[in-house]
């Protein structure tokens, strides 16, 4: 009877002594995030990555479409691997198909002596992303939601859904009609991208780069 009196009083002691070391531990963390340099350092590990920054930003500006967008799409699309390539041949950080290297090159007019192979080029490849993006946000009347779509899907399949009545671009959400659209990948591609969008928007650090117009 002693020894289980005995066992349980070392069990209660080595509760104790668990629950204590725990309480340092969380009040040692709460000491440390606290301080403004790790306070900062945690707000930038806990937002979306921003490589290729000077990329984004000069050629959103240059094609007027949010750069918060692009991080978003590159996000979605490669998770920032200039050398992604998909099982359908798309290439780079944004994923560039043939075809759309072919009409984007066409658009701008490029002159250049680049080809396909140069999509893995980051830089070359958000520019065409960029003025892809920017091209489908003004096509479908400034949607976020519907150039993902497009740019995804294709711009012929997402205005065919309009035009039959599928989808209603006026009144078009993730958190509304998302549902409506066909396809079940792009439903999910649309919101992984609006949802990136979300977090690249309270990214303050990013968001002071644009507005100081770094990069120009």
């Amino acid at each position: 009877m002693a020894n289980k009196r005995k066992k349980k009083n070392e069990n209660i002691l080595g509760l104790m002594i668990f629950v204590i070391i725990m309480l340092l531990i969380a009040v040692g963390i709460l000491i440390i995030f606290r301080q403004p340099e790790t306070q900062n350092k945690a707000k930038n590990f806990f937002t979306y990555p921003t490589e290729y920054e000077e990329y984004v930003i000069k050629y959103s500006a240059e094609y007027d479409i949010d750069p918060r967008y692009i991080f978003a799409v590159i996000n979605t699309e490669s998770h920032f691997d200039p050398q992604a390539e998909s099982e359908v041949g798309a290439r780079g950080l944004m994923q560039i198909m043939p075809d759309a290297f072919d009409w984007i090159k066409f658009r701008l007019n490029d002159e250049r002596d680049i080809t396909f192979d140069d999509m893995y080029d980051p830089e070359l490849n958000i520019q065409y992303g960029c003025y892809m993006l920017s091209y489908l946000y003004q096509d479908f009347d400034e949607s976020y939601e519907l150039a993902a779509g497009a740019y995804h899907q294709g711009m012929n399949a997402v205005h065919g859904w309009i035009e039959d009545g599928t989808i209603d671009p006026e009144h078009f959400s993730i958190n509304e009609n998302l549902d409506d659209v066909p396809s079940e990948l792009t439903r999910d591609y649309i919101y992984k991208v609006m949802k990136a969008f979300e977090k690249y928007k309270n990214n303050s650090q990013l968001e002071e780069d644009i507005n100081n117009g770094k990069y120009e």
